[in-house]
């Protein structure tokens, strides 16, 4: 064998080294950490590399009681952090709470049969789990499942586990709270013993919050029934220590100013970008696409080149707002921390098992302005927490009222859609509300959450640039003082006005920290990350698809029939595409208007645009009537092409019309009953030629 020289050895090593790169995909050192995954700072979050071991974890921590939740907008976890605070006062138990994404679930056989496990469990879209728990729950639903001692289904594996469950959905959904559904009779077909009936509380009906609490309270009697429970008089117990930091000034370079994470505090942000780590994204572009007197519509492009960002057409765009400068000054004004917004905090978990929000030490501002929801709802169970922290009897009378009077906490507060705030103001406003702990605050107000927003382009055509078009939301109260601005939508606003050169935006009143903390958003960027949807065109572009979308409901579509556009003037054959559009007026907020004629001009008479402008006339026209005069085609494209059918919008009453008028429409063209009408719609559901992409 000749002997290898030099240049051979390292030709064979560059070769060796490539092969375990492609093979391994990188797995070795390709993978960037997560920089929420670890600490914020400091140690206050769960340190990287914990146990995954949830037994091991409640013994290590004496817990009994373990509240797991599945949560996409924040309020499964709220939940779950009410119901271990509850338990612990309550009743003495010992809880802690967690997120289903932290643990694996192959050794719950062996769970204790003296501890109990709660399930708080969201829903989301269209009967799916949020995404924190799709690992549970396709492990726990998997008729393949296996767990550490090896038993069968059949033999009752988890006949050791006692469990509780709530679930949170939406009624104008199809698969209405059907995570929690499933999820209960997973675990009993596996032989676990659910204490009480599950619970569902129904965002649809505007009841979540009283399902809640009329939930709990037998739940609670039955645990304690079945634990030997003794229940006590509950006094507040905090689970955060909060500290002034007379030793930092909140300019110190490791105070986080509202900075996510620490790779986000030392300016040095790297990806992957996701739910935990948002990217500090450039606007490209914003403008208005209309504005009326109560109503305008913003068009921005988000420029994600450089990021490792991608995504795909029908996908969901997280934008990360901050509070308005003017209820950041209510909040701190109210509990009189005016003074105070650049004091230094530190936050602390007083049990290793509890989990800070936000990173720290920061600043009584930045907390507020960056990381509380408190524009959010407020609930009767939180109010009548704070009454012993009232400044006087008068107000403590007040807020026990109000928290245990429901028809009284309705007509007071969630009518007049108060935040916490200005409940605490209509209460008393000349006396401060210094007696009220700010750790109190931390736990009953939920973490600030991104908003989602269906992405408006077409990832064929701007991979590097997602679109957004967003109506500014705003609710005005009947024979109320005030006026109820959406947070992230405004916020979007000042961002445009900004761009276009106005130096103090301060859409409708309200300013915002639009440079970020320590000026790292300046240049106008705002904080995003991508979230993927099963919103998606047929693979094939020769498949007829049709649309329905009113109002900003025609996001996705502008995505769609931009990507089918582009297919077709590339050569590609594009199946007939309708799109079913309503407005008010056409010359009021008739959304992309000159591009559909554009569009039109590419896919030739494959595309066909049906408009219904529902104040033109004395008698309203809605998408859902244009639908039904096109009943003939329709059918014809469903049954005979096998057309996708997507509705983007209003889940309460657009959707579900649309889908009484297309069961309706089919019934009538084939000749059949309703009902058979009804179970075809289903399994175009269920087979995803039936999707939508809605809210409430």
């Amino acid at each position: 064998m000749a002997q290898l020289d030099t240049l051979d050895l390292v030709v064979l090593v560059i070769l060796l080294a490539g092969t375990v790169a492609y093979f391994t995909k990188g797995t070795y050192w390709g993978v960037p950490k997560d920089p929420y995954a670890g600490s914020y700072a400091n140690g206050n979050a769960s340190k990287a590399g914990k146990s995954r071991n949830i037994l091991e974890k409640m013994e290590e921590s004496a817990k009994n009681c373990v509240i797991f939740y599945g949560s996409q907008t924040g309020t499964a976890e709220d939940y779950a952090a009410r119901l271990a605070k509850e338990g612990s006062s309550r009743f003495g138990l010992k809880t802690m709470v967690a997120d289903l994404e932290d643990y694996d679930y192959d050794n719950i056989d062996n769970f204790p049969e003296d501890k109990v496990a709660m399930f708080v469990l969201a829903t989301y879209g269209e009967g799916e789990p949020t995404d924190n728990a799709v690992d549970f729950y396709e492990f726990i639903t998997n008729e393949d499942i296996a767990f550490s001692n090896g038993a069968a289904v059949e033999e009752r594996p988890l006949s050791n586990l006692k469990f509780i469950a709530f679930g949170l959905g939406n009624n104008t959904y199809e698969h209405y709270n059907s995570m929690v559904r499933r999820v209960n009779a997973a675990l009993i077909k596996l032989g676990a013993l659910r204490i009480g009936e599950p619970g569902e509380g129904d965002d649809g009906a505007g009841t979540m919050e009283e399902d809640f609490l009329a939930w709990k309270e037998p739940m609670w009697t039955e645990l304690s029934e079945k634990m030997g429970l003794e229940e006590r008089e509950a006094v507040y117990e905090p689970v955060f220590s909060v500290t002034e930091r007379e030793d930092l000034d909140a300019e110190a370079d490791e105070v986080y100013l509202g900075e996510p994470n620490k790779n986000h505090l030392e300016g040095k942000s790297k990806g992957p970008y996701n739910s935990h780590n948002p990217y500090i994204a450039p606007i490209a572009e914003s403008r208005e696409i209309f504005t009326v007197q109560d109503r305008n519509c913003l068009h921005m492009e988000i420029d994600v080149s450089g990021s490792n960002l991608s995504y795909q057409t029908g996908d969901h765009v997280a934008v990360w707002p901050t509070n308005a400068g003017k209820e950041v000054d209510r909040f701190l004004n109210v509990l009189g921390l005016s003074s105070k917004r650049s004091v230094v905090i530190s936050v602390k978990g007083l049990d290793s098992t509890a989990r800070v929000p936000f990173p720290t030490p920061t600043t009584y501002d930045a907390a507020i302005r960056y990381h509380m929801e408190i524009c959010g709802p407020v609930s009767r169970q939180f109010v009548s927490s704070l009454a012993p922290f009232a400044p006087n009897e008068a107000a403590k009378a007040e807020m026990t009222k109000l928290g245990t009077d429901r028809e009284y906490f309705q007509g007071k507060v969630s009518s007049q859609y108060l935040n916490i705030a200005q409940v605490l103001e209509s209460v008393d406003k000349s006396d401060k509300w210094t007696n009220v702990p700010f750790s109190i605050m931390i736990e009953g107000i939920n973490k600030i959450q991104p908003r989602y927003y269906s992405i408006s382009s077409s990832s064929l055509v701007q991979k590097d640039k997602i679109s957004i078009t967003a109506v500014v939301e705003e609710i005005r109260v009947e024979g109320a003082e005030h006026v109820v601005k959406g947070v992230t939508t405004n916020y979007l606003l000042a961002l445009k006005q900004k761009q276009h050169g106005d130096p103090h935006p301060d859409p409708h009143g309200l300013t915002y920290a639009i440079t970020g903390p320590r000026n790292k958003y300046d240049g106008i960027h705002v904080p995003v990350h991508v979230r993927h949807s099963n919103f998606k065109l047929p693979s094939d572009p020769s498949k007829p698809i049709i649309m329905v979308g009113p109002g900003s409901g025609v996001a996705p579509f502008r995505g769609f029939v931009q990507e089918r556009a582009a297919q077709a003037a590339s050569g590609e054959k594009v199946g007939k595409t309708i799109l079913f559009f309503g407005c008010r007026r056409a010359g009021e907020d008739f959304l992309y208007k000159d591009e559909w004629n554009k569009y039109a001009a590419d896919l030739g008479p494959s595309f066909e645009l049906v408009t219904a402008f529902s104040r033109e006339h004395a008698q309203k026209v809605y998408v859902q009537h244009r639908l039904k005069e096109h009943a003939k085609e329709v059918n014809d494209l469903i049954q005979n092409q096998k057309a996708n059918f997507y509705v983007c919008g209003d889940a309460a009453n657009m959707a579900r019309e649309v889908n009484q008028v297309l069961v309706g429409l089919i019934a009538e063209e084939r000749g059949i009953a309703v009902e058979k009408a009804e179970e075809i719609v289903k399994a175009m559901r269920s087979s995803g030629q039936y999707q939508e992409d809605v809210w409430s």
